[in-house]
């Protein structure tokens, strides 16, 4: 993880001491401002490839040899793979960058200060998963977080130049799928490709008034998304012989291969500054 809870509160607790003895600067109002900062992907460790051996849209069916035997017996694992063998293992692919936008308006109670912002980022975090067959042959889906909106709420306590927050809200994700492969004994055609995720974000921060109208701040944010259904089909290219596992009788017109993880969970650490009005 990015960012251990505990070394955030340390860090928010550290510089807002100072800030106690001095004047609280009015927050109310509206701000604009923009971020950066490095994403890291929580990859599932388990994470696998499933099947839809005879096209019922039910997944978890085993593809099978015609000894039988378990046509992916060698196994997954989490990242893209380096080879067509599992042994040379997959790469790690589990952090990125973002650059963001955002607007928000505040209003102040006393110390207490509630808001709502608006934010868009451009990121770049991918998310794979391997499988190996026994022929050897890899078989590798990916996901990349292309970009991100979010509407959150924020509630915070402001004490001299500085105002610690919690922030937590709704976020909507764009995804790219992908899918490689070193088979070439089948055709291999995309059945499903949505390009979006739903979500969520829960996170923290500290902003501090730097001048009566600019702001600096640094955040710790946690994103979770549901992509949407990717799925291929292996199939005949029309050689492919009548043994091969994905085209196996009775179920001779192919199999779905989709993935297992249905989520993506981001840890992300930014910096940002805001122009208030």
């Amino acid at each position: 993880m990015l960012l251990p809870a505990a070394s955030l509160s340390l860090l928010l607790v550290g510089v807002a001491a100072p800030a106690m003895a001095q004047s609280t600067p009015d927050w109310s109002g509206p701000y604009i401002g923009i971020y950066a900062g490095a994403l890291e992907n929580d990859e599932e460790a388990g994470e696998t490839l499933i099947f839809d051996r005879n096209l019922d849209g039910v997944y978890g069916d085993t593809v099978t040899t015609s000894a039988p035997a378990n046509a992916f017996s060698p196994g997954f694992c989490s990242g893209g793979a380096l080879a067509p063998e599992a042994a040379n293992g997959c790469d790690v692919d589990d952090t990125g960058v973002e650059g963001s936008i955002r607007a928000g308006y505040d209003w102040q109670f006393g110390q207490i200060v509630a808001g709502v912002v608006a934010e868009w980022s451009a990121t770049n975090v991918t998310d794979n998963v391997s499988g190996f067959s026994t022929t050897p042959a890899n078989y590798v889906f990916g996901r990349e977080l292309t970009d991100m909106a979010a509407l959150r709420a924020r509630v915070g306590f402001a004490t001299g130049p500085a105002l610690i927050y919690i922030t937590g809200g709704a976020a909507y994700g764009g995804i790219e799928n992908s899918f490689r492969t070193t088979n070439t004994a089948n055709s291999f055609v995309v059945q499903e490709d949505e390009d979006d995720a739903d979500g969520w974000q829960l996170g923290g921060g500290l902003e501090w008034r730097l001048a009566p109208n600019l702001s600096l701040t640094g955040e710790y944010l946690y994103t979770n998304l549901t992509p949407g259904d990717y799925v291929v089909r292996a199939g005949n290219t029309g050689t492919t012989p009548a043994g091969n596992p994905f085209i196996l009788a009775p179920n001779i017109t192919g199999t779905d291969i989709a993935r297992s993880n249905e989520e993506m969970e981001l840890h992300a650490l930014r910096i940002g500054m805001n122009v208030r009005f």
